[in-house]
C-alpha cells in the first residue's frame, strides 16, 4: 500500500518538483498539494494522510502554526523544509516544538552535492517517518484490544533486558548521540536534571552548524542544568551540558583530572558532522570504563561503532526503545550488535540520571 503524501508550499514550482521526485518511487503517492498552511490543516482532515511535507514561510498561515493545529486536531508525521541560516534554525526548532517530527534544508544543494542523492535522502526521510506513524496506529489497535495493565516495551529478544536501567557506580561523564527525534528527545532528558547534577555531559544532535547554537540556547532556557554549543578548550564541569558544534568533529582530552573539549574541523569523507562515533571513540580512549553512553531516536548506525568502544573498556550503554523513538535506527543497530547493557524509554532515561546523580 502507498504512503499517502501532501505537499505544502505557496511555490507551484516547488510543490510540482516534490511531487515528481517523491512518485519516482512507485510505494509514494502525492494524494494533495495545498498552497499555505490554512489549506493543509483542511486538507488533513479531509484526506487519509500518512505524512505532510511542508514548507515554514508562506502566506495566509504559516507552517508553524498549522504544525500546530495539525497535531491538536488529526495528528500525521510531518517534515519541514527549512533555510539554513539563523532565522531558518529558530523557526526550524519552533516547528519541531510545535510537533514536527524531522526537517531537512529547503535547498536541495544543502543536503548534498549529489542531486540523486538528495532525492533519496528525502524519500527515504519520508519512509522512515510513515513508519514511524504506522507503527504507532498498530499499537493503538492493540491497546483498544488489551487489557487495562500497561505493558513494559520488550528489548530485541535475547540482545538486552527492557525496564529500569541500572546506573553505572563509577563514572565521570554522560556521553548522549542522537539524531532524527533527537531535538524533543534531548528536552525531555534534560528538563528533568536538577541544576546540582554531579556530573557532565556531552551532546551529540546531527544538526546544521547554523542550528546548534540556537538549539543550545533554548535548551539553556528550558533547563536547570547550563547548556552551551561546545568551543574548543571548553573544561568539563558537573552540572553542564556541551553540544557539538554542527559541521564540526567534537573530541575529549585529557591532562591530568581535567576533562576538556577539542572542536576540530571534519574531513572530508565524514558522513556526520558532528559525529557520535568519533566523539564515543575519543571519550573511550581518554576515560575508559567511566562513562554511561546514551543512544537515543536516529535513523541509521552512528554510534554503534563507538559503544563498542566504550563498551569493551567497561562502559555502561543505553538504547533508547522502539516504543519512545521518531527513529529507532540508532539504538536498534546497538541493542542488534550486543552493545546495550539497558534498553529503556525516553522518560526513564531522564528518571534514572536523576535517581544515580543523587
Amino acid at each position: 500500500m502507498a504512503i499517502r503524501v501532501l505537499i505544502v508550499d505557496d511555490s507551484r514550482f516547488f510543490r510540482k518538483r516534490i511531487t515528481e521526485i517523491l512518485e519516482a518511487d512507485k510505494e509514494l503517492q502525492v494524494i494533495d498539494t495545498a498552497e499555505n498552511g490554512a489549506e493543509a490543516v483542511e486538507r488533513v482532515a479531509r484526506h487519509d494522510i500518512d505524512v505532510v511535507v511542508m514548507d515554514i514561510e508562506m502566506p495566509v498561515m504559516d507552517g508553524i502554526t498549522a504544525v500546530r493545529k495539525i497535531m491538536a486536531q488529526n495528528p500525521v508525521p510531518i517534515l519541514m523544509f527549512s533555510s539554513l541560516t539563523k532565522e531558518g534554525a529558530q523557526a526550524t526548532l519552533d516547528a519541531l516544538d510545535a510537533g514536527a517530527l524531522d526537517y531537512l534544508p529547503k535547498k536541495f544543494e544543502d543536503i548534498s552535492k549529489d542531486s540523486d542523492e538528495a532525492k533519496k535522502i528525502l524519500r527515504t526521510r519520508v519512509h522512515d517517518i510513515a513508519k514511524k506513524a504506522y507503527l504507532a496506529r498498530i499499537r493503538r489497535k492493540a491497546d483498544a484490544t488489551a487489557s487495562a495493565a500497561v505493558q513494559r516495551p520488550q528489548a530485541v529478544p535475547g540482545k538486552a533486558p527492557a525496564g529500569k536501567a541500572t546506573f553505572p557506580a563509577d563514572i565521570r561523564l554522560v556521553a548522549i548521540g542522537t539524531s532524527t527525534g533527537g531535538p524533543a528527545a534531548l528536552q525531555t532528558v534534560l528538563t528533568t536534571l536538577p541544576a546540582n547534577f554531579p556530573y557532565p555531559m556531552i551532546l551529540v544532535q546531527h544538526m546544521p552548524g547554523t542550528f546548534t547554537g540556537a538549539f543550545a540556547q533554548r535548551l539553556n532556557q528550558q533547563c536547570n542544568i547550563q547548556i552551551k554549543e561546545a568551543e574548543n578548550g571548553d573544561v568539563l564541569k558537573p552540572g553542564c551540558a556541551y553540544l557539538a558544534p554542527g559541521g564540526k568533529q567534537m573530541l575529549l582530552s585529557k591532562r591530568g583530572e581535567t576533562l576538556s573539549l577539542v572542536i576540530q574541523d571534519s574531513v572530508p569523507g565524514q558522513t556526520y558532522k558532528p559525529c557520535v562515533d568519533i566523539t564515543f571513540e575519543s571519550v573511550a580512549k581518554h576515560l575508559p570504563g567511566k562513562v554511561l553512553g546514551i543512544i537515543l531516536t536516529g535513523m541509521g548506525a552512528d554510534g554503534r561503532e563507538g559503544c563498542r568502544k566504550l563498551k569493551q573498556t567497561g562502559a555502561v550503554i543505553w538504547a533508547q526503545d522502539e516504543a519512545s523513538s521518531v527513529i529507532f535506527g540508532m539504538p536498534a543497530s546497538v541493542i542488534e550488535a550486543g552493545l546495550a547493557d539497558s534498553v529503556v524509554s525516553l522518560t526513564e532515561v531522564g528518571e534514572t540520571l536523576v535517581r544515580g546523580g543523587r
